[in-house]
């Protein structure tokens, strides 16, 4: 047996390379290597090396990214394993993947880690950071060290899985990217390829972001009018083509609808006078304003619809997801204006 292998009566076999490479204490304890052995293999010089309180690297090169995560992940999130529990019932707890006893507990990884993950070609190699963030509950005692930074939340988003790594979904990873950054010229680059790689809409970054109380910060709502501006001129753009794929007439497009001699009813963003329909995107954005933002849109909604103009809200993310459904919601309100009394006659003005 070579000197850096484990004593183990237990099979590794389970594992995947990583996790071969990457053990945290209990684990080592239950694949019968003991404390004293493991701090051996840990001299200096030595085969293994201590990557985190209580997390080993079985060989004595740099760690390498994958080795990174899975290190960061056991210590943020271990299991512990129970004492009067037999090596056996242990062993077979990590082969099933018992989900009460998860490998990685609730942790998962978040910040520019988790945006190099979800391949963001703005976010520095995994390699080049130095810390990976990981989110775990608020309950969790734990602190922040070495390679690994806590970062807690009240409530934990779903993780998505990459490469058998639980990840925090874009919008959260985002803010907590975004925390850590004072450079707008970065914070821009994150958030804007957010929305043009379709990770995500606007609303859901600019949800998480008020969620942490980032938007007081200048250099973030700077990025942020950013970000809605490139939010609407897609989804402006995905209008357009749902209008020509899907065979809808030729609306008037961007224009403020008013009364003759009266007063302004409000911007659209397509109309069709024959039928006296108009579709608004919705792209509000979540801000501390949200009710005030919300009576004024229902307002203009419910002036239009009294006048006989049906109005269809479409949002970035439905035309993104169902256009066709979408087309058939626009051509229905169309449709049925047959059997509608009259619209009353409002001038078209362009917006």
């Amino acid at each position: 047996m070579k000197h850096n292998t484990p004593l183990s009566p237990l099979p590794l076999s389970h594992l995947s390379d990583v996790q071969r490479r990457v053990l945290s204490v209990a684990q080592l304890r239950a694949h019968g290597v003991s404390a004293a052995r493991t701090s051996t293999q840990c001299r200096p010089g030595g085969p293994w090396q201590l990557l985190l309180p209580g997390v080993y690297v079985l060989h004595p090169g740099p760690p390498t990214s994958d080795e990174l995560l899975h290190g960061t992940l056991l210590y943020a999130g271990r299991p512990t394993v129970p004492a009067q529990s037999s090596q056996e019932e242990s062993a077979g707890r990590e082969r099933k993947g018992d989900e009460d006893t998860p490998l990685y507990g609730e942790a998962m990884i978040t910040g520019l880690a988790a945006l190099a993950l979800h391949r963001f070609s703005s976010a520095p190699p995994l390699l080049s950071l130095d810390r990976i963030d990981v989110l775990v509950p608020r309950t969790r005692r734990l602190r922040s060290t070495g390679c690994a930074r806590v970062v807690r939340a009240h409530a934990l988003p779903r993780p998505q899985e990459i490469t058998g790594v639980p990840v925090a979904p874009v919008p959260r990873a985002l803010a907590d990217a975004v925390a850590q950054l004072a450079d707008i010229n970065a914070v821009r680059r994150l958030l804007t390829e957010a929305v043009r790689g379709g990770h995500c809409e606007p609303t859901a970054v600019v949800k998480e972001l008020n969620r942490a109380r980032l938007l007081s910060r200048p250099h973030v709502m700077d990025a942020v009018d950013s970000l809605l501006a490139e939010g609407r001129a897609l989804a402006e753009d995905r209008l357009y083509d749902l209008v020509r794929t899907y065979g809808l007439p030729d609306p008037v497009w961007n224009v403020d609808l008013r009364l003759p001699g009266g007063p302004h009813l409000g911007g659209v963003d397509a109309y069709w006078p024959e039928q006296a329909v108009a579709v608004g995107l919705d792209t509000r954005a979540p801000r501390h304003d949200e009710d005030a933002l919300w009576s004024e849109y229902a307002r203009k909604r419910e002036h239009l619809e009294r006048l006989g103009i049906t109005v269809v809200h479409l949002t970035p993310g439905k035309l993104r997801e169902s256009p066709e459904q979408q087309a058939t919601v626009v051509r229905t309100a169309m449709m049925a204006s047959a059997d509608r009394d009259p619209a009353a006659y409002v001038v078209v003005l362009p917006r």
